[in-house]
């Protein structure tokens, strides 16, 4: 099991930062700015700051910090483990060690002056559907009569292969897509824009340290490969969707666009919220296994539109594993690449204020949603602000922060 190679009981008294901050020295998330009139490079943030990194360690003389000049976190994530555990220790020494506040405070940036971008150039995207829970209920709701999970379901993780040039950042807006549907009562499909529009709350992975083509990825080696997670939201378009998903499945209704947040929290952060499975029956085949326990993680949600919290999700409640996920993805020898983005798939409870996605709270348009303003919704409209926020627990009853992902929603071109 991986642990925070960092000191946990470091302090930066000169920094000013509460104690209970969730982007404290236990978090120290990557992200990509730039301020005006500059280019974009990587950042890292500490409470409401940015650390210009790759100044910073230039000054410090740590020529291995000239990777975050790069405007993505791509030549950084091709290092490998040993570098990002380094590169972690460093920064915790540099933002604790009063001897070197000259080489931090020059570099330290308000937050609210910063543009954030894309944190990674994604390489490939890959979104699983890795939640019993949201398996069983999009089951129940479009095969009423059969068995809501499919026979395959517990025995590999389902996903798909995604559209990497539309994955964009928290704030981006969301045109609403248009696209072929059909209804099961009408006799042929018509074209517009999407009337079923919806959210998926997830846990992107990113990954680092590229393999050979043909060279599998194992469950033991997975830390080696997984840097850090973000926020992700799977927009989809349950219309377009339904009309197109036999025999190939998703295309059109997940290509057009996918948010994910402008912090990257490393793996290393979240050690203290590794939990196990639930249990898995039957059980995985052997390269599923692995020598270890697979482990999930302690992370909690919370859906908002228009300022009205309407679920709150639960990440342990997931039944594959972000180790298994990318040593099925990788079993036939498929190839990782740095900045490759891979999705947990929705993540929904058994409860109805744990789901999601509208599909399932709304159970499919039969059950809307009331928000605070005394409006419904079944699925998103026109200017329809959606936010997904989460947290871990760290060390010493401390929060990781993972922050947010957020995007409105803007008519048909």
């Amino acid at each position: 099991m991986s642990t925070d190679p960092i000191d946990q009981t470091a302090r930066a008294p000169w920094l000013d930062l509460p104690a209970d901050h969730p982007f404290g020295l236990g978090t120290l998330p990557y992200g990509v700015f730039s301020t005006e009139g500059t280019a974009p490079r990587v950042g890292v943030r500490i409470g409401d700051q940015v650390l210009d990194a790759g100044a910073c360690a230039e000054q410090a003389g740590m020529e291995s910090g000239e990777v975050w000049l790069a405007p993505c976190l791509n030549p950084f994530l091709a290092q490998g483990r040993p570098a990002w555990d380094a590169a972690r220790a460093w920064l915790v020494e540099v933002l604790t060690n009063d001897s070197l506040r000259d080489c931090v405070e020059p570099h330290l940036l308000d937050l609210e002056d910063v543009r954030l971008h894309l944190p990674v150039e994604v390489a490939d995207y890959v979104d699983f559907y890795a939640s019993e829970h949201h398996a069983t209920n999009v089951g129940r709701i479009f095969r009423p009569d059969s068995e809501p999970l499919t026979p395959n379901w517990k025995h590999l993780p389902i996903g798909y292969h995604g559209r990497a040039g539309t994955v964009v950042v928290s704030g981006t807006d969301v045109v609403r897509p248009t696209g072929q549907r059909k209804a099961p009562t009408e006799t042929a499909p018509t074209f517009g824009p999407s009337i079923r529009l919806d959210i998926e709350a997830e846990l992107g992975f990113v990954v680092g340290a590229a393999t050979e083509l043909g060279r599998r990825v194992s469950v033991d080696d997975a830390d080696d490969h997984l840097f850090g997670v973000v926020l992700l939201n799977d927009w989809s378009a349950r219309d377009l969707q339904a009309w197109e998903y036999v025999p190939l499945g998703p295309f059109l209704g997940k290509s057009f666009a996918t948010s994910i947040s402008a912090w990257v929290v490393p793996l290393a952060a979240l050690a203290g919220a590794r939990l196990p499975l639930p249990a898995q029956d039957p059980q995985p085949l052997p390269y599923l296994l692995g020598d270890g326990t697979p482990w999930g993680l302690d992370v909690h949600y919370e859906v908002e539109l228009n300022g009205t919290v309407v679920a709150r999700p639960e990440y342990r409640d997931l039944y594959w594993s972000p180790a298994q996920m990318l040593a099925h993805l990788t079993v036939n020898g498929a190839s990782v690449r740095p900045g490759d983005l891979f999705g947990s798939g929705t993540i929904s409870g058994t409860d109805r204020g744990t789901r999601g996605s509208f599909l399932e709270l709304s159970w499919n348009g039969t059950e809307p949603i009331e928000l605070a303003d005394g409006s419904t919704r079944s699925f998103l409209e026109d200017g329809d602000t959606v936010v997904i926020r989460g947290w871990a627990p760290g060390p010493d009853g401390t929060r990781i922060g993972l922050g947010e992902v957020r995007g409105t929603i803007i008519p048909a071109r």
